[in-house]
């Protein structure tokens, strides 16, 4: 699939956690980094995303923020 998104991050599922319409999907990039993904809970189906699959963040946003 191509996006015009140009932030895709390739990770490892670390977890999978359903809500009542909503659920929480972590993403292992490496280096001890976790991304996490809220999306509904029926992407989580359709994607089939399950513990140990190769998955990838896609992050399109039009203002990144830094603090300290």
């Amino acid at each position: 699939m191509k996006l015009s998104a140009r932030n895709q991050i390739k990770g490892t599922v670390v977890s999978v956690q359903k809500g009542q319409t909503t659920g929480h999907v972590r993403l292992d990039i490496g280096q001890g980094v976790i991304v996490t993904s809220s999306i509904t809970n029926e992407a989580i189906d359709d994607l089939e995303l399950k513990v140990g699959d190769t998955a990838i963040a896609v992050i399109k946003a039009s203002d990144v923020m830094v603090a300290k």
